[in-house]
């Protein structure tokens, strides 16, 4: 029996690196696309269209994560997240057009395609009214893969909200900033307590992505779903279960985010209708993996070298 290759684009992210090995586990064939990649034969631009059909010649399914996913990345850099985002998912959409046998695309969203909303939890069908580039980007995203559908390609878009549980993840995100500050007893700062959101654990998102790819896998036509906890967390929540793990950490305010939106719970329901998925990861667990984590990544850290005269 043939073994099933997936590309994964951005297999270096946050997501990436747990999805791909979660595919492999599952007895995928992995093959990885990433600008940051170790290895060289895994290293490249999703911009790069002979590069891609190269990289998808033989896969039945491609899963974009490639992306600058970040609203203040988007800000600084607005040319690169639109080329990025949105002429890279065409590129994507193009090369699995071309192949003999065209595979299935899943598309990583995210919740900014929502910009300001105003009941919660947020369904799918919400209007899409985002408030910054890098939720306008995403949304784009999404019309060109959805709209290949009408090429004979199979698509599915995941809407991601706010991921996390890596150490490696970037240090000024707001889970890996709380967590390191308690693992090391430092001050957690928090900008804009009352600021609520849907903070899914990385790996519970892997699962997710794994039950939209079987389905692709067979056959099936899945409409944009959500990747979702449909619990909301204020930062200040979140603060105090980072500091109930810390030794000592204090809590101080140092004022609001105004480029994304303030809040943000999606409704889970369509992934559990559809998709059997639902995270089993609480926050408060998730956060007690996360502080461990950056504790033993401590304690692992080589000693600083000391002089003795």
């Amino acid at each position: 029996m043939s073994v099933s290759g997936i590309l994964v684009t951005g297999s270096e992210s946050l997501v990436g690196g747990v999805l791909c090995r979660l595919l492999a586990d599952c007895g995928y064939r992995v093959e990885r696309l990433d600008l940051r990649a170790a290895h060289l034969a895994e290293r490249g631009d999703i911009r790069d269209e002979e590069l891609v059909r190269q990289r998808i010649r033989g896969c039945s399914g491609v899963v974009n994560l490639a992306a600058v996913s970040r609203v203040a990345a988007g800000e600084r850099d607005p040319e690169l997240c639109w080329q990025t985002n949105v002429i890279g998912t065409e590129v994507v959409m193009r090369a699995a057009a071309a192949q003999p046998v065209r595979p299935w695309v899943l598309q990583a969203s995210s919740c900014e395609v929502y910009g300001s909303v105003e009941g919660l939890p947020v369904r799918e069908d919400a209007p899409m009214r985002p408030m910054n580039l890098l939720g306008r980007s995403k949304a784009a995203a999404e019309r060109v893969t959805l709209a290949w559908r009408r090429s004979g390609i199979d698509t599915a878009v995941a809407r991601l909200a706010n991921v996390y549980g890596s150490v490696s993840d970037h240090g000024d995100r707001v889970a890996p900033a709380f967590a390191r500050a308690a693992a090391e007893g430092g001050v957690i700062r928090v900008c804009g307590r009352e600021q609520s959101f849907d903070f899914t654990h990385v790996d519970d998102i892997a699962v997710g992505l794994l039950a939209m790819i079987e389905s692709l896998q067979e056959g099936e036509i899945l409409p944009p779903i959500h990747l979702v906890t449909g619990v909301p967390t204020t930062l200040g929540q979140l603060a105090e279960i980072a500091a109930g793990l810390s030794c000592g950490s204090k809590i101080v305010e140092v004022g609001s985010n105004r480029l994304s939106n303030a809040r943000f719970v999606g409704d889970p329901a369509r992934s559990r209708e559809l998709l059997g998925w639902w995270p089993h990861i609480s926050v408060e667990a998730g956060m007690g993996r996360l502080v461990e984590a950056f504790r033993q990544q401590l304690r692992q850290a080589p000693s600083p070298e000391v002089n003795v005269a």
